[in-house]
Order: C-alpha cells, then sequence, then structure tokens
C-alpha cells in the first residue's frame, strides 16, 4: 500500500512515521515538496504521488498567532485539506484527517460526543471545522479524528515548555479552570495503526461505520495545573534538577490569551472502543512513557 503521510516534522507524524513503515510505500513529503499555501500544486503532487492512504496530521497549530495570521490559518487548516479531501472523493482514496477539541465552545462538564454540535471560539477551530467540513462534503471515505492537548517528548508542546520554565523558575502560575486530557503523540500513532488496519476498502467501510468522525484522546480528564504537577512530579522522581518549588493554580482570567480557550475539553471515547476496539491509555501512563523518553534523550545528549 502506498500511504500518503503529511506533517512527519510535527509530532504526530513523527510519531505515526516508523509504525507505519512496515505497512508499505510511506510517501512522506516535506513542505517544500508539499506546500500547503500553495493550492494550486497539491492536486498535481497528489497525482504523482497516487497514494492508497492519506493520512494527514498537518496543520497550522499556532492558535494565538492564529488570530492575526488568520488567511495562513484557513489556508493549512481548511483549504489544502479540502483539496485532499476532493481528491481522495474521486479516488475513493480513504482520508484520516486530524482536528482537535477546539471545534467545541467548552460549555458544560459533560463529555463531547461525535455528533454535538461544533462552536469554535477561535480561528483556530474555526479553521479546523472548515477542514473537517470540506473533507465530509467531498463525499469520500474519510476519518476525522479529533484529539487534544497533544504532547511528546519532542517538538513544541505544553509539556517540554513546563520542563523548561520549571528547570529556569522558582513559580509557575498553571490555569486550572480548562479540562481535557493530554494525550501523547505516540499514543495518538499507536491508535492510528488501528483505524488504518486492512486495505484500502476495509478502511472505508470502518471509517463509515464511525460515521466518518471519532474522538481520540488519552483516557481521563485534568487540568493544565493538574497537568503540570504530574510532570514536575515525574521530573523530581527521575532525578531531573528543578528550579520551581510552587506550582499555583489560577484562573483563564488571570491569564489572558488573544484566542479564547474552550474550558471544557472533555472527549467522549465511546465510539473510538465500540467502532474500532481501541481503548487508550491513561494521561497519566502517557506522561510516564514520554517523562522517560525525554530524559534519556538529555542524557544521550549529554554523553
Amino acid at each position: 500500500m502506498r500511504i500518503l503521510l503529511t506533517g512527519t516534522e510535527g509530532q504526530v507524524g513523527g510519531a505515526l512515521l516508523p509504525l507505519l513503515q512496515p505497512r508499505g510505500e510511506i510517501i512522506a513529503p516535506g513542505m517544500a515538496e508539499f506546500n500547503f499555501t500553495d493550492l494550486g500544486s497539491l492536486e498535481a503532487r497528489l497525482d504523482s504521488f497516487s497514494p492508497d492512504l492519506i493520512i494527514n496530521p498537518a496543520a497550522y497549530t499556532a492558535v494565538d498567532r492564529a488570530e492575526d495570521e488568520t488567511e495562513l490559518a484557513y489556508l493549512v487548516n481548511a483549504k489544502a485539506p479540502a483539496v485532499m479531501g476532493r481528491w481522495a472523493a474521486r479516488h475513493r482514496v480513504p482520508l484520516l484527517h486530524f482536528s482537535t477539541d477546539y471545534v467545541f465552545d467548552g460549555s458544560g462538564e459533560r463529555p463531547w460526543g461525535e455528533d454535538d454540535t461544533p462552536r469554535p471560539l477561535s480561528v483556530y477551530g474555526k479553521s479546523k471545522l472548515e477542514g473537517e467540513t470540506a473533507i465530509r462534503e467531498a463525499g469520500g471515505p474519510h476519518l476525522v479524528a479529533r484529539t487534544s492537548w497533544v504532547f511528546a517528548a519532542k517538538g513544541a508542546n505544553f509539556m517540554l515548555t513546563m520542563i523548561r520554565l520549571a528547570s529556569e523558575r522558582p513559580e509557575l502560575r498553571v490555569v486550572s479552570d480548562q479540562i481535557g486530557a493530554p494525550t501523547s503523540a505516540r499514543s495518538i500513532a499507536a491508535a492510528v495503526m488501528k483505524l488504518v488496519e486492512g486495505d484500502p476498502g476495509q478502511i472505508g467501510e470502518n471509517f463509515a461505520k464511525a460515521a466518518g468522525v471519532v474522538h481520540l484522546t488519552n483516557s481521563g480528564t485534568t487540568s493544565w495545573y493538574g497537568f503540570t504537577l504530574k510532570i514536575v512530579e515525574g521530573l523530581r522522581a527521575r532525578g531531573v534538577p528543578l528550579k520551581v518549588s510552587h506550582v499555583l493554580p489560577i484562573m483563564t482570567r488571570d491569564y489572558p490569551t488573544k484566542a479564547l480557550r474552550p474550558t471544557n475539553s472533555r472527549m467522549d471515547l465511546t465510539r473510538l472502543k465500540q467502532v474500532f476496539g481501541i481503548t487508550t491509555p491513561s494521561w497519566q501512563d502517557a506522561l510516564e512513557t514520554e517523562l522517560d523518553a525525554f530524559v534519556q534523550q538529555e542524557r544521550a545528549a549529554a554523553s
């Protein structure tokens, strides 16, 4: 099988690449070769790649900067996926596309189901929702996998930011009234391998059983504050020297950002289990794995 995998420089794409390689021929173009901001070239590149399966984790994810870089956010998150969606539909190629908890407004306290009405608060969320809609309306075999709070031992993410700040500052003040599921790129990649089991026809049938959308996060929930406490605790348990002595909870209003964030990012994982038979690890277990990987990297770099 020829598999087109985008965004291999990112967290999810990077975690997927080694797992997918035994499945067939992996086409993993860089941004220069498959440029999401050059819509005119995308269809020709897809023709030349001629994939049997498309997996698209590539995205514009700078949530606050998107409020100023609206055109770029929509290009990468909506218009480019629309081109891929139409190509995939025309050639009956299954397309797995990633989206986000930011398509919801964060109201209430119950977990969001796949069929709940999206009401994004930010340009980032609106651009991701438009991408979802374009792929669905293209009418091809597709699955939109919504995830949340992605982290990994590499890249740019909340875990690595907190590790850096904990080594630099005696006190951290972290938002405690936004609730969601920290989700490791490694966990997402492991689940994806089950989402795309079988030949392209079987993959498309399974996508249809999920009505084209599924929520994919680690299990359990916490706040950014609770996540930070576990990060600091895990680093100390591994003997990592830290400067931080206090981690203090604050409210969202005490840490204003350009883009509004949903306060409730809980995601219902029932469909993931019922349709695909997937039960994801807890966010705590996923964090332990990534902290181990981080410490190993640091020690290898120092040796």
